[in-house]
């Protein structure tokens, strides 16, 4: 006998690690003489057959290699059948022939016999198509191996399919980061891959390896590289469609009937939304299904091949590709016949009682969603009708676009379009229904299916003629506006690209709506100025309001754009009279985004408390009506205003959920702000090592796409975290290149903000001789914003700068009047600030036992609101003020400082961090040389000799 031929995979396994780690550790057994068995369970596609061959390849030196194969054909090399090892037939016999009643003793004993010549791996690709008889002669024969044995087996099968007692690897789709490998390999050969076809061909494969390179491969050049349109649906994934519709040649009937039904229902739904349930208990019952089959399939979850399950009132497909299978699989006229019926019983509304629905009472979430349908019957009956159109239709595909508006969701309304845009029958108006359709796809959260969309309407020509209007005469049609696709495009880029590439795609696409879409206009220029405003470019912020004063607004919108134009301009008093109109929006009040321009408005007077009113109220517009889109806007508004307001749990709980909305939909610029927020709260609540990982996160997210907004928010908190961790060198050197005006400086309408940290810090560290006039000048500047602005804190912020700033014998009455200023405006964490500066102000020139007062002040301010690294430092000074504290946060540094003083734990800490004794007694508000008196007792007491040493202990 001879070793089966070579085994070779033709490309490298990506994302495989794990699986080509167990094979490794099956083949090492073998080698040692201990034989096991393992199952690749996976659907087909996944890459099963490429493990086997791999696992073949790595044993063929060591041992011989039995391959038995469904279909050795498709094989990269030829293959050894089972079949031929036992005498059945020749070596690769016709697809899928196991060894026809073979028993489970004689496979044994033939196996043993060939495994005399070395360790035997037996490979079978596709057990799950052997008859039962040969599936239970391999899973003996698999189990019997052990201990001494010579003899491993490797199966792969479909998923579900049992093989009772052998241990099983269920194979995943790949993740994006494989998945996009892969796609780089495959797309080698051409000239560039663009970035929307990318993410295109990874969404619709859905990490399935065989389905990537057959989308890849049916694409042309031009295609991927973004310069023609892209079919829809995308060709190329037949073969796998047709290898996972295998298994429904042996269901009975009225499965496959009921599958076909709940596969032509999810056509109406949004991707991922499943079928209705109650729409198939009434579509079974009428095509004659038995009431107790479809109970136990909708019901129970059984009763369906295993293909189907529930969540809810929802009904869906086990693996992704299993309902495009069941129609590709089914013949034209049964799959007309299913989507007509389907549209017959969504347009009755009147025989709810036809079917006896008794059963699904009791289930979650049905009630809801039988009292929810009525609304959505039109739509989902005419995209039921479009599915069974066998070609274009103009008429049908102009109703879908008359039909598919509010109150239908953005999801169901994007689908829609979809349907309207593949029925039309000219260029230019299905490109304009696909970017219709990629619009409602954005305002439902799902970015890459908008960008996906927005790859079909293709490049545009002033003199295209929608040739659906000649097609059908006297069928009304709606003009395709030339500047749909750039406004998609720019709004999208807006949440998840470059601000920069977002303001002027805008622009430009205003110019094209003005004459056709005066709404969609507005919008792009209002998003075009928000582009500017991240990006800190305040003239570009001006260029795009002025524009829009050139298109007719209502009222409240004009007052919006006059007033930030005043402000930015320096006509404040002007623009501040202006924006007082529009802190309460006289039109709709569910109109989210004049809320949130409300809000906006608010924060630019100063009106801290009027910010949190208009954030609250445009959230709540915002989850009650919508778009989804807007949710993580309206969260991270809403989180900033409560920052500003001192209610930092509240920003934190806000800003992390929209920060789960802004991934979930698909805005990472969005996340780059909300990670500055959560950056803030951190810095007042610690840890630091939360507001430093917030930091990188939005510094990582901000940088590449010019968020100068962020990058400054984000920057300020981690100056803000180091004053709290006692080093204001560093908060300085972090603050004053944010304090500047001009290009590669602060964002001009935040950088103000920041003023009173930099004074503070600046002071601390003793760069006051060096930097005086810089830091007298940032105050008069926050002393203008403060005198128009109605934030209350800032006259207590302002005291706070100028006592800091003022000479000894002014000092005093500063500070008094900061206190007093804060006792009138409210806030813990800015009053507990002021006292705590004043405290060490006092202690400095040893007036020690006047300190302890505003040093307790302080501590128990920073206590109330939850500012724990900002309370350790009062903490600190009451202790060097002679007043005993307990600790208020657990001693990091562990048992090895708990024989010193807490002024000497404090030194210690410092000098470990690598300050100098002159470092320390900055941070400290001590003299150098009680610093060195004090490090000195240190090393004494820790029996170290080095600042090295107890680094190194402090570390351990």
């Amino acid at each position: 006998m001879t070793p089966s031929t070579t085994v070779r995979s033709p490309l490298r396994l990506y994302g495989r690690d794990d699986e080509l780690a167990a094979l490794e550790k099956l083949l090492a057994l073998l080698r040692r003489g201990d034989g096991s068995a393992l199952v690749l369970a996976a659907p087909p596609g996944l890459g099963r057959t490429a493990l086997l061959c791999a696992a073949a390849e790595a044993h063929r030196d060591r041992g011989p290699v039995l391959y038995a194969t469904a279909a050795p054909a498709e094989r990269a090399v030829p293959c050894s059948g089972l079949g031929a090892l036992l005498g059945v037939g020749p070596a690769g016999a016709s697809p899928g022939a196991p060894p026809p009643g073979v028993t489970p003793d004689a496979l044994a004993g033939r196996l043993r016999e060939f495994a005399d010549g070395g360790p035997l791996l037996v490979c079978v690709d596709d057990a799950h198509v052997w008859d039962a008889a040969s599936q239970a002669a391999l899973a003996f024969a698999a189990r019997g191996p052990g201990a001494g044995s010579r003899i491993s087996f490797l199966l792969s099968a479909a998923d579900g399919t049992a093989f009772a007692g052998l241990p099983t690897l269920h194979l995943a789709p790949l993740d994006e980061g494989a998945a996009s490998a892969l796609l780089d390999r495959l797309a080698a050969g051409t000239e560039g891959l663009d970035p929307v076809v990318r993410a295109e061909i990874l969404r619709e494969a859905g990490g399935n390896p065989r389905l990537l390179g057959g989308l890849t491969g049916c694409l042309t050049p031009d295609q991927l590289a973004g310069r023609t349109p892209l079919p829809w649906p995308l060709p190329g994934g037949e073969a796998v469609l047709a290898a996972h519709a295998e298994r429904l040649d042996d269901l009975p009937d009225r499965t496959r009937s009921l599958l076909l039904l709940a596969a032509a229902a999810q056509e109406h739904e949004p991707e991922g939304a499943g079928a209705d349930a109650l729409l198939l208990l009434r579509a079974g019952t009428r095509v004659g299904l038995p009431r107790a089959f479809l109970d136990r399939a909708l019901f129970d979850g059984t009763g369906a091949g295993g293909l189907l399950q529930r969540a809810g009132s929802r009904v869906h497909f086990a693996h992704r590709l299993a309902a495009r299978a069941v129609l590709h699989h089914a013949p034209w006229a049964r799959r007309r016949a299913a989507h007509e019926l389907l549209a017959t019983l969504l347009a009755e509304t009147g025989d709810r009682g036809a079917v006896d629905d008794s059963r699904a009472r009791d289930v979650p979430g049905f009630p809801e969603a039988r009292a929810a349908r009525t609304t959505a019957l039109p739509l989902a009956a005419l995209v039921q009708r479009a599915c069974a159109a066998s070609g274009p239709d103009a008429a049908l595909a102009t109703g879908l676009e008359a039909v598919a508006v509010a109150p239908f969701p953005h999801a169901a309304r994007a689908a829609a379009l979809a349907r309207a845009a593949l029925l039309s029958t000219g260029p230019a108006l299905r490109a304009a229904r696909f970017a219709a359709a990629a619009e409602q796809a954005r305002l439902a959260g799902d970015p890459p299916l908008a960008r996906a969309l927005l790859a079909r309407t293709g490049p545009r020509t002033a003199d295209a003629a929608p040739a659906d209007s000649a097609a059908t005469p006297g069928v009304a049609v709606t003009d395709p506006a030339p500047g749909l696709a750039p406004y998609v495009h720019g709004m999208l880029a807006l949440r998840s690209g470059p601000v920069a590439d977002a303001h002027e795609v805008l622009l430009a696409a205003a110019a094209l709506l003005v004459p056709h879409d005066h709404r969609r206009a507005l919008d792009a220029l209002l998003g075009a100025a928000e582009a500017a405003w991240a990006a800190g470019d305040a003239l570009g912020y001006l260029n795009a309001m002025n524009r829009l004063a050139r298109t007719p607004a209502d009222e409240g919108l004009e007052h919006y754009r006059a007033g930030m134009s005043a402000v930015l301009e320096d006509r404040t008093a002007e623009g501040h009279a202006r924006l007082r109109r529009c802190l309460a929006p006289a039109g709709d009040p569910g109109d989210s985004a004049a809320l949130l321009r409300a809000g906006v408005a608010a924060l630019v007077l100063g009106d801290i408390a009027a910010a949190c009113r208009a954030g609250a109220r445009a959230l709540a517009a915002v989850r009650t009506a919508g778009p989804d889109a807007l949710l993580p806007q309206a969260l991270e508004h809403l989180a900033y205003a409560e920052l500003r307001a001192g209610r930092h749990a509240g920003a934190r709980a806000h800003a992390l959920e929209g920060l789960h909305a802004a991934r979930r939909t698909g805005q990472p610029n969005s996340s780059a702000h909300l990670h500055a927020v959560l950056a803030l709260a951190a810095s007042v609540e610690g840890p630091a090592e939360v507001c430093d990982a917030h930091g990188d996160a939005a510094m990582a997210e901000a940088g590449p796409h010019g968020l100068a907004q962020a990058v400054t928010l984000a920057t300020w908190a981690r100056a803000r975290a180091d004053l709290a961790a006692g080093r204001p060198g560093e908060a300085a050197a972090r603050l004053a290149p944010l304090i500047q005006a001009g290009p590669g400086c602060g964002h001009f309408a935040t950088r103000t903000l920041a003023v009173p940290c930099w004074v503070e810090a600046a002071v601390l560290a003793g760069r006051l001789p060096e930097e005086s006039r810089a830091l007298h000048a940032a105050v008069d500047e926050f002393a203008f914003w403060a005198a128009r602005a109605a934030d209350p804190g800032a006259p207590a912020q302002l005291a706070r700068c100028r006592a800091l700033l003022a000479p000894a014998d002014e000092a005093d009455a500063r500070y008094s009047e900061a206190l007093a200023r804060h006792e009138e405006a409210g806030g813990d964490f800015e009053r507990a600030r002021t006292h705590l500066l004043y405290g060490q102000w006092l202690r400095r020139r040893r007036r020690t036992r006047e300190a302890r007062r505003p040093l307790r002040d302080a501590l128990i301010g920073f206590q109330r609101c939850s500012a724990r690294a900002w309370a350790e430092r009062a903490a600190g000074e009451l202790r060097a003020a002679g007043e005993p504290v307990a600790a208020t946060v657990r001693d990091p540094a562990g048992e090895p400082l708990a024989a010193l003083t807490p002024q000497q734990q404090r030194i210690a800490r410092c000098v470990a961090e690598g300050a100098t004794n002159r470092e320390v007694a900055l941070r400290l508000s001590l003299s150098p040389r009680t610093v060195d008196h004090h490090l000195r007792n240190v090393f004494a007491a820790l029996s170290i000799r080095s600042r090295t040493e107890l680094a190194r202990l402090l570390s351990s």
